[in-house]
């Protein structure tokens, strides 16, 4: 019975590390480009309501990307937008990931 226990506070255990990883990845901070204001939309285009603008300088989780309407911005072109808050997303175009393509998962 001792061995089956440990195994399963072992996995307990992985599962909690896992769970730990997984927000400290979600809280990565990413910045805007220098210079710019960004506008944060309900949806992923500028045909969709303006929630707020964040000033320059400002960095922003990204908790999950989605296609949407090609934007052309500092960081290049993309349709790419990236969801920084719940009904909240930015284009990617303004956003400092590092990579052309997807750096968190699909929105669902």
């Amino acid at each position: 019975m001792a061995v089956e226990e440990a195994r399963e506070t072992e996995a307990a255990d992985a599962s909690a590390g896992a769970e730990a990883a997984a927000a400290v990845a979600a809280q990565t901070l990413y910045s805007i480009a220098p210079g710019y204001s960004l506008n944060v939309r309900s949806g992923p285009g500028t045909q969709y309501r303006l929630i707020r603008t964040l000033a320059p300088g400002s960095r922003v989780p990204i908790f999950c990307q989605r296609p949407g309407e090609t934007i052309s911005g500092p960081y290049g072109t993309t349709k790419i937008w990236d969801n920084i808050e719940v009904g909240e997303y930015v284009s990617d175009a303004y956003v400092h990931t590092g990579s052309d393509g997807y750096v968190a998962s699909r929105c669902a």
